[in-house]
């Protein structure tokens, strides 16, 4: 697929989509590893700030300098509607921008880049991740949504399309289809079947589960109640900071660790049950372990599958482009030392994007936004991994998704 990609890429922009577990972000991966080994200068970005680290970058408003603007008009307003010759000669500098989690990316964001990128008399490659049929753009009150395919922009960019088929993270039939079904909003009764079976008795040990929730505040409360019922003392682990560019403020490094979910002071136990936030070559993003002991720059964590590993602090870094002698250099202005891992008596169904769940319960009756019941269903490795509360309402009824997302990939298919 990496071959089909970069034949792509020699003459038009890339749109790759696909389920979830369909293997997306490895492609964007290898695409970006390629262009790199190819001396070809790279802005990976996305649309929130824990997308962005979870593929080594930037924020969109960050690199093409919208600020807190959401529309053209805003831009105009906040006196940001001219390129500035910095910005201009960073973008134009790049060979390619990859932009990941299109589908949280709003029409009016998109005509944003699309101004940037003329301003700058961009002459690179433009590749867009993404599922529109998972989480839509976040709008303010009650505004409608409009997607990124419903600008103008979307057609002028003339993306070509690789749609990914199937799961890297499930291999059952059965639960595909019930997948595939979910994801589309495709439910009869067959498929309300399937999922009365995973309506379940939870365990009387709630530190065995993970529990999905889709606020937040529901998440911090699970978390906070099951590490009191632990015996033990709670230790208190600070987030180091290092910032390397002065110009930084306290609201700088508080906006960045709010970006990339990263908590000023993680509080565990030993004993505790936790998942990994990031991939390593022993142990994955997901991936279900419990705490052994806790030392100052060490966290040993024994794995469900028997193996003890340690785990050491993992830097989470944001950066900017600057100039020096007539050349764009990424530098580091602040860097976050932080364990990769977080309690997993609960998270949030917007935190478990990415990862590959197993032994989790979704709360159905948390389920408030568009496509996020698939979200959370299509985390798991095993339809026996996973149980659903009984919801307060129908499966069709909870298993909603935007019609025009739903449009626009029928047309895709």
């Amino acid at each position: 697929m990496i071959d089909t990609a970069l034949k792509i890429l020699e003459t038009s922009n890339l749109f790759i989509t696909g389920g979830a577990g369909s293997g997306k972000t490895t492609l964007t991966r290898a695409i970006i590893e390629y262009a790199h080994t190819h001396g070809q200068k790279v802005a990976s970005l996305a649309s929130t700030g824990m997308a962005a680290t979870l593929i080594g970058g930037q924020t969109l408003h960050s690199f093409f300098d919208l600020g807190i603007a959401n529309s053209q008009e805003e831009l105009d307003r906040n006196g940001k509607l001219e390129c500035s010759k910095k910005v201009h000669k960073l973008i134009h500098s790049m060979n390619l921008i990859v932009i990941d989690e299109i589908s949280m990316v709003s029409a009016p964001v998109l005509d944003m880049i699309r101004l940037r990128l003329l301003q700058a008399e961009f002459n690179g490659k433009l590749v867009v991740i993404g599922d529109f049929l998972q989480l839509p753009p976040v709008v303010r009150g009650n505004e409608q949504i409009y997607f990124a395919f419903e600008s103008p922009s979307w057609e002028r960019f003339g993306f070509e399309t690789i749609h990914l088929r199937g799961s890297f993270r499930t291999h059952e039939e059965e639960f595909l289809s019930l997948l595939e079904k979910v994801r589309h909003a495709s439910i009869s009764e067959e498929e309300a079947r399937a999922l009365d079976t995973l309506v379940r008795e939870l365990p009387e040990d709630k530190s065995t589960i993970t529990l999905l929730y889709g606020k937040n505040i529901s998440a911090q409360n699970h978390n906070r109640s099951q590490l009191a019922h632990l015996n033990g003392e709670e230790v208190e682990i600070s987030t180091y900071v290092t910032v390397h560019d002065k110009k930084m403020q306290d609201r700088d490094i508080e906006r960045f660790m709010s970006e990339s979910r990263i908590e000023s002071v993680m509080v565990l136990k030993a004993g505790a049950p936790i998942l990994f936030t990031r991939n390593a070559w022993n142990y994955y993003n997901g991936e279900r372990g419990r705490i052994i002991s806790i030392e100052d720059d060490v966290v040993w964590v024994k794995k469900e599958d028997g193996k003890s590993v340690k785990v050491e602090r993992v830097e989470t870094t944001k950066t900017k482009w600057v100039e020096k002698a007539k050349v764009m250099n990424e530098e580091k202005l602040i860097t976050l030392g932080q364990f990769p891992i977080t309690l997993a008596f609960a998270i949030t169904i917007h935190k478990s994007q990415g990862m590959s769940l197993s032994d989790y319960v979704i709360e159905t009756n948390e389920i408030f936004a568009p496509s996020q019941f698939y979200v959370a269903l299509s985390r798991s490795i095993s339809a026996h991994r996973v149980t659903l509360t009984k919801p307060n309402r129908s499966w069709e009824r909870l298993c909603f998704i935007h019609p025009k997302a739903l449009g626009f990939m029928e047309i895709m298919d």
